[in-house]
């Protein structure tokens, strides 16, 4: 089955690449308009958290309202902002713990939200978010594996580093931070000892011992190497980090793409080009190893995941960033952000573009969710925004460029 357009561009030869504001609001504007005409902010839309529900539009209106090139409609999108994010204020949004799927992103949302808005309420946000801190200390703390993004510790440590940069304040002390990463060091050790994995920090969720973004083993390592002064202050810990990132490395295939997962190592073929399973996930890892140990492979690793992108990247499942067309021309935003190189300014460019060609419209698939932050086109207008100022460009909450 072909998952994806073929590219119907011809790829960067040479030049500046121009970015046409003007063109780009315009497609932010619609993709806005159907938003908010088709996904109302109701307490039926809580579902879901930032991942689906209303909460992830509430996130996209804040992403704009901090895009400098937009600044002109900040009020405007601070008010959506809040207006999408009273619902989940009002209903849970499922698992408390949770930060994508739950009630931890909402708090983490409100705080910054309220903080940007001047309201004294983001301090009481904040207490609720760092209330549920110790919940995650217990070594039990999810039977169905409790240490990836969705719902588990890495998903709070990314929450937590998030809130960090944006109030410009620890919200967690040094000995708090690194009794999280130790519980989930102790936890992918105790694993991968039981199930004779290859590496020597392993996880699974729900028995399936995925590798991608989504669920899996590198946006957890990622975590552990973003936590300031981690690696410096647990040696043996940074050991085992280090070694199962070279592992990932090894995994790697010629194409540049990752299994989804550990029990899909021996496939010939890996076709998920997904940030959730595959290279569009992974490379965020490779990009903070980069830039952690300054080795040349995991560059050379980066590289590879964006010419597998540019060729198969331009997915049938939609404009989302979790499986669309979205999450993988953020590949060359990052790409372009690590290198200088103008050709992944070019190639992120051609994404944006691609979505508005009558191919596109007529026959990509409806996601799920069609208008959610991660299946769909809220998650297209922060892709989008973030092409109107490329030197901030980022995946939410996958920032790998600064130094907390």
């Amino acid at each position: 089955m072909v998952r994806y357009f073929q590219n119907p561009y011809e790829d960067y030869e040479c030049g500046a690449v121009a970015i046409y504001i003007d063109t780009i609001c315009g497609q932010i504007n619609e993709y806005l308009e159907n938003i908010t005409k088709r996904l109302p902010a109701t307490r039926s839309k809580v579902d879901g958290g930032l991942y689906v529900g209303v909460t992830g539009v509430s996130f996209m209106f804040y992403q704009l309202a901090k895009n400098l090139r937009l600044s002109e409609n900040k009020s405007a999108y601070l008010a959506k902002a809040l207006e999408y994010l009273s619902p989940a204020l009002e209903v849970s949004a499922g698992d408390k713990t949770s930060f994508l799927l739950g009630d931890a992103g909402t708090y983490a949302l409100s705080t910054v939200l309220y903080k940007e808005m001047g309201d004294g309420n983001f301090k009481e946000s904040l207490k609720q978010y760092q209330s549920l801190f110790k919940l995650y200390l217990n070594p039990k703390f999810l039977k169905c594996g409790g240490d990836e993004f969705f719902v588990g510790r890495a998903g709070y440590l990314a929450g937590a580093l998030w809130l960090t940069r944006e109030l410009q304040t620890p919200i967690l002390s040094p000995d708090e931070w690194f009794q999280l990463c130790n519980v989930i060091v102790d936890s992918g050790r105790e694993y991968s000892s039981k199930f004779k994995s290859p590496c020597p920090l392993m996880y699974h969720y729900y028995n399936t011992e995925y590798l991608g973004a989504a669920h899996g083993l590198s946006f957890i390592l990622q975590m552990l190497l973003t936590v300031p002064g981690y690696i410096s202050h647990n040696k043996s810990a940074a050991h085992d980090i280090k070694t199962t990132i070279d592992y990932m490395v090894f995994l790697q295939t010629d194409e540049g793409n990752w299994p989804a997962c550990m029990e899909e190592r021996t496939m010939k073929e890996h076709k998920l080009v997904h940030w959730c399973h595959g290279a569009p996930g992974v490379v965020y890892l490779m990009a903070k190893a980069y830039l952690v140990y300054q080795e040349q492979k995991y560059l050379e690793a980066c590289i590879k995941a964006a010419e597998l992108i540019w060729k198969k990247g331009l997915l049938f499942k939609g404009p989302g960033i979790c499986h669309g067309v979205s999450g993988n021309g953020y590949v060359f935003l990052l790409l372009y952000r690590l290198t200088d190189e103008e050709k992944y300014l070019y190639r992120a460019k051609m994404f944006a573009e691609f979505l508005n060609t009558e191919a596109f419209n007529r026959d990509a698939k409806l996601p799920d969710n069609p208008e959610s932050l991660y299946e769909g086109a809220a998650g297209a207008v922060c892709f989008l925004s973030d092409l109107l100022y490329v030197d901030k460009a980022e995946f939410p909450f996958q920032d790998v460029f600064t130094s907390y």
